[in-house]
């Protein structure tokens, strides 16, 4: 738990930095929000963990199209962070918003392909 508290203060630190050197939308600051959300999951701080994933999200939405195959994997994220909270409906609803973008714009024997209709189908059987 010590290694996960260090390495969330040095994501936090970094963020700091960033947000001074740059551009409130520019995508490594969606890195170290991306990075600070997988911290807190990493100490069970789902709640933080997802605000975090949130920001991140919302800055690569406002940079890429709808369907581009990088919003995946933050839509998944914040799918495991609702799932991990116990709020399967959201879950789900990020789950499938992760494999429909996954199987539209990647190969379908993508492993995110996989890994997301995974997740979608775990959290189908807990609705």
């Amino acid at each position: 738990m010590g290694h996960c508290l260090k390495a969330l203060t040095s994501f936090q630190k970094a963020l700091e930095i960033r947000q001074k050197a740059l551009p409130s939308n520019h995508p490594d600051l969606a890195t170290s929000y991306d990075n600070i959300g997988v911290a807190y999951s990493n100490v069970d701080d789902y709640l933080n963990a997802l605000s975090s994933h949130q920001k991140a999200l919302n800055i690569r939405e406002k940079a890429l199209p709808s369907d581009h195959p990088e919003l995946s994997p933050y839509y998944n994220v914040i799918g495991l962070t609702y799932f991990n909270i116990g709020d399967y409906s959201k879950a789900l609803s990020f789950f499938e918003r992760a494999f429909k973008i996954a199987e539209i714009s990647l190969p379908s024997n993508h492993p995110y392909v996989q890994l997301y209709g995974d997740n979608l189908q775990r959290a189908k059987k807990k609705v």
